[in-house]
């Protein structure tokens, strides 16, 4: 089983994902979010068609409005 590394944690994966597939499984979809993989900030519109593979190293910090 694949492995990932999420945000500092170790995460099992079914199968090579991609990080759009990734936020549905942690039920972050459509919420605004800053992904990085393997150290390098994707762009929203990269989530899709951007791989998540067995060993990647994957932070996701979510955005909230404040004052």
């Amino acid at each position: 089983m694949p492995r990932i590394t999420l945000n500092g944690k170790p995460h099992p994966l079914e199968s090579t994902t991609t990080v759009a597939v990734l936020l549905v499984g942690l039920g972050m979809e459509g919420k605004p979010v800053v992904v990085e993989l393997n150290g390098d900030a994707l762009l929203p519109g990269d989530h899709a068609i951007t791989t998540v593979a067995d060993g990647a190293a994957v932070e996701i910090i979510t955005l909230s409005a404040g004052g």
